[in-house]
């Protein structure tokens, strides 16, 4: 069974930097998944931040470009999310997302590509 445990949420102020976790377990392969990051912000749907499914082929949204990067440790079972540059606008609850699958960019745009999600893990950016 697959379980994905995201943490490392937290209060920061703009400009500041923060890296987020998700441990993954009842993953065989790591290679074979595609896994990633959703947010989701009061008001507003639910947004792909960025995929990975292998060391150099990532997607990331348009909002993070440049400022977020997603790798994993396929040892330690980990997929990170280090976060740079943080904007009042990042803040919202952040899930790790997976599916067996190649990644697809549209799968950026539509969440319900991922049947596993984390509980997810809060990032609140303000002064």
């Amino acid at each position: 069974q697959v379980h994905l445990k995201d943490t490392g949420g937290g209060s920061v102020q703009p400009g500041n930097s923060l890296i987020l976790s998700c441990q993954f377990s009842g993953v065989t392969d790591s290679s074979d998944w595609c896994l990633g990051w959703y947010r989701l912000a009061p008001g507003k749907e639910r947004e792909g931040v960025a995929t990975l499914d292998s060391e150099s082929d990532t997607n990331y949204g348009e909002s993070v470009k440049g400022r977020f990067t997603v790798f994993r440790d396929s040892i330690k079972r980990t997929l990170y999310l280090r976060m740079a540059d943080l904007k009042p606008e990042d803040t919202a609850q952040y899930y790790c997302v997976a599916v067996r699958k190649v990644c697809l960019k549209y799968y950026l745009s539509e969440p319900t590509s991922f049947p596993y999600w984390g509980q997810g893990t809060q990032v609140t950016v303000s002064e």
